[in-house]
């Protein structure tokens, strides 16, 4: 390929290329993954969103990833005089899960086979969805992964419960992902944070929710506890699987999502509880859902999902490597 900028030593520059997560390396092949962390992208929103769109959230959560494509040098934060993910942490984009518009059950099912194959591969799976209900085969690919290692806490970052049993004859659309979660009885518990608002679940699906162990806080009760009052809620050595809604945003700062719901988190409130978690628990899975690019002209909205997704990913392996939170597996 020699005189078309291919030779070893190119710049690689971030709006050239394919757009891959943090313009990491593509693998096709799901039998073949090997890595620390796999991010795959759950491009599904049929039928169950009030502004649809969030189908293209994965690609615009990628594109915009290629803004922090640091290459093999990693990412210095002066704050934490910490170097995050550099050279030692490998990370793969395997592509999308097949959806099949209109069809739920094949979408799901989907999804689903693509985070076993990231779980049998020993990576640290991540999904962008889509919408919420994207969270529901992602958590069902966990059963055997915990009947081996014992079960996971949810920690769920929303401006929503989700919690809605059935309406309208929809089991597994975006309003009911977390009662599926709770259901399962590798489901220990779930720790929601940013409730607020007029909401998509009814006084019964609290009501059930209190009642099966969902410990929500809205915005105001987090700001009140702060990080550290809210991390103390969190049962001291579970494995933690993170769903981030980003819909838990402010939409001043998130305004591309198919649910705005104002009074919302900032950057640094999330981020902040992220660390913490990254520091004191293994963290098992993350997706991130419901970001719908076509309502923020910006541009802004994806690159705050990629920027939290990174931050957090390096939080996690930089506490691995410091003798912090224990690794996978």
């Amino acid at each position: 390929m020699a005189g078309h900028g291919y030779e070893s030593g190119r710049l690689n520059l971030p709006f050239v290329g394919i757009s891959t997560f943090g313009k990491r390396a593509y693998v096709a092949d799901w039998d073949a993954i090997e890595a620390d962390v796999a991010v795959m992208g759950a491009p599904f929103d049929f039928g169950t969103q009030f502004r649809p769109g969030a189908r293209f959230g994965p690609r615009a959560v990628r594109e915009a990833s290629t803004l922090f494509s640091f290459g093999h040098a990693g990412a210095y934060d002066h704050e934490d005089d910490a170097t995050y993910l550099g050279p030692e942490v490998t990370i793969v984009d395997i592509g999308d899960a097949d959806i099949v518009h209109t069809d739920t059950v094949k979408s799901h099912a989907n999804i689903e086979t693509g985070v076993r194959a990231m779980l049998k591969a020993g990576v640290l799976p991540v999904v962008i969805g889509g919408d919420h209900s994207i969270n529901i085969p992602c958590i069902r690919a966990f059963e055997a992964d915990c009947a081996e290692k014992g079960p996971i806490h949810i920690l769920q970052i929303d401006a929503h419960l989700d919690f809605v049993d059935e309406r309208h004859g929809v089991t597994e659309g975006h309003g009911n992902p977390m009662r599926r979660a709770a259901e399962k009885g590798y489901v220990s518990g779930i720790t929601a944070l940013g409730i607020r608002n007029v909401s998509s679940t009814s006084k019964e699906g609290y009501d059930a929710a209190r009642a099966m162990g969902d410990d929500f806080l809205s915005v105001r009760q987090v700001r009140k506890l702060g990080a550290e009052g809210v991390l103390a809620r969190i049962p001291e050595g579970a494995r933690i699987y993170v769903t981030i809604d980003i819909d838990g945003f402010d939409p001043s700062i998130a305004p591309g999502t198919g649910t705005p719901s104002h009074g919302g988190f900032l950057y640094y409130e999330v981020l902040e509880i992220l660390q913490g978690v990254a520091k004191r628990h293994e963290v098992v899975g993350i997706d991130l859902v419901e970001v719908a690019p076509d309502y923020d002209p910006t541009g802004s909205t994806p690159i705050l999902a990629a920027q939290v997704l990174l931050n957090f990913l390096g939080f996690i392996f930089h506490a691995r490597q410091s003798g912090g939170a224990p690794a996978a597996g």
